[in-house]
């Protein structure tokens, strides 16, 4: 029996195109890591070219091993690549960036501070990591390159946090959130020394890795911090704990004094506790004094109740008394349900005391709807006042909800 990587070695795929005709999602990454590890620097250029005749979600996994091998052989080609790419680059600029300081930080933190206005749209995107509410989720440059740049040297790359101009916080927390992942007590040493203005995010990311460790520790040390910083330190320990023991996490919320920490932690320990235990983390959550983390938890809960136990879930929504947690829950549930009949799905958006979000979430229902039986949604769209006049008719000219047809 031959060796299957000896077999593959001898039939080296000769493009993207060949290599997505292979069956087996693995063996393609497989694939495509060798045929761009194989390239010479200067056929990099038109491979990236070719990308943009792939679907969507081809692209983009080749678009990631592709840039990231090219930061590897030649950064500043790749870089300058991406400022051909349109409004596309934005998004691949990380990715250049992140293959470049995982193998020199110190030249890719040279080309950043020199070069800082290209990403200028990374700044603005960046920042909103951890899970916490109001940010993109995205990692700016200096993010990038100072966490990077940690898993190497920490002292090094601390000290080139500390000097950035901008976001300079932002960076300090990657260093620090490197570090406490394998010494939690010397990331909050290095994380003493900050300014208090960059302390807050390295002190939740420092509690929230500790918690996942060591809970009666981090909770020690959260509890031996400042006041004006307790209750959120306290929060992110707590959501780390929710990983491994969510209904002791979920037990401990009481802890949290301050309101906005508590808003940020609930639906962290929601979300984990919904996935071992649907009904008991309905009645948890029910109980939580806080409508706007109850608000904020229905994205997060929701698709694992409605897929678990859609009754207790569509209970839950009707005994809710808050206008604006009912409007969350319904408009989650709508967008989480796969096995709902249309006839429940409409009267759970009926439920939505929005008139906006009422008439966007009806069409999603009727959407649906129209793949499963077409004359019957037909007949709901046109006898619907809910749903906006644009939306229905897309619908009925079948454009989908948001219009459809562009790529």
């Amino acid at each position: 029996m031959t060796d299957r990587s000896e077999g593959d070695r001898e039939k080296k795929a000769g493009s993207v195109e060949e290599i997505y005709r292979k069956p087996g999602k693995s063996d393609r990454v497989q694939a495509l890591l060798d045929f761009y590890s194989n390239l010479g620097p200067d056929d990099f250029a038109s491979e990236a070219e070719r990308l943009e005749n792939l679907p969507f979600n081809e692209r983009i996994l080749a678009s990631v091993i592709l840039f990231g091998k090219w930061a590897e052989v030649d950064p500043r080609a790749a870089m300058g690549f991406t400022d051909t790419m349109g409004f596309a680059g934005v998004f691949v600029r990380p990715t250049v960036l992140q293959g470049w300081a995982s193998n020199d930080p110190v030249n890719a933190a040279k080309y950043y501070t020199e070069n800082s206005a290209q990403f200028a749209m990374m700044n603005m995107m960046g920042g909103g990591g951890g899970g916490r509410r109001g940010g993109m989720g995205a990692q700016g440059p200096g993010e990038i390159i100072a966490g990077e740049w940690a898993k190497q040297d920490p002292d090094a790359a601390l000290a080139w946090a500390t000097g950035l101009k901008t976001n300079s916080g932002q960076a300090l927390t990657a260093v620090i959130s490197e570090v406490a992942k394998s010494d939690p007590k010397k990331a909050a040493v290095m994380a003493a020394g900050m300014s208090e203005e960059s302390q807050g995010g390295a002190y939740g990311t420092i509690a929230r890795e500790w918690g996942t460790r060591n809970f009666a520790e981090a909770e020690a040390w959260a509890n031996g911090l400042p006041a004006a910083q307790r209750s959120a330190a306290l929060a992110s320990a707590i959501e780390g704990l929710a990983q491994s023991s969510p209904e002791l996490a979920a037990a401990k919320i009481d802890q949290i004094k301050d309101v906005e920490a508590l808003r940020n932690a609930v639906p962290s320990v929601a979300k984990n506790y919904a996935r071992e235990d649907p009904r008991g983390s309905m009645e948890w959550l029910d109980g939580i004094d806080n409508d706007g983390a109850k608000q904020d938890s229905m994205r997060e809960v929701m698709p694992i109740w409605a897929a678990k136990d859609s009754g207790a879930a569509l209970e839950f929504i009707r005994k809710q008394s808050s206008p604006a947690v009912k409007d969350s829950a319904a408009e989650a549930y709508v967008w989480s349900s796969r096995t709902s009949p249309p006839a429940e799905m409409v009267e759970v958006a009926g439920m939505i005391a929005d008139e906006g979000t009422r008439g966007r979430t009806t069409g999603i229902v009727a959407a649906r709807w129209m793949q499963e039986d077409k004359p019957a949604a037909t007949e709901f769209i046109n006898g619907s006042s809910v749903i906006p006049a644009d939306m229905k008719q897309r619908l009925l000219e079948g454009k989908g909800i948001w219009g459809g047809g562009r790529r």
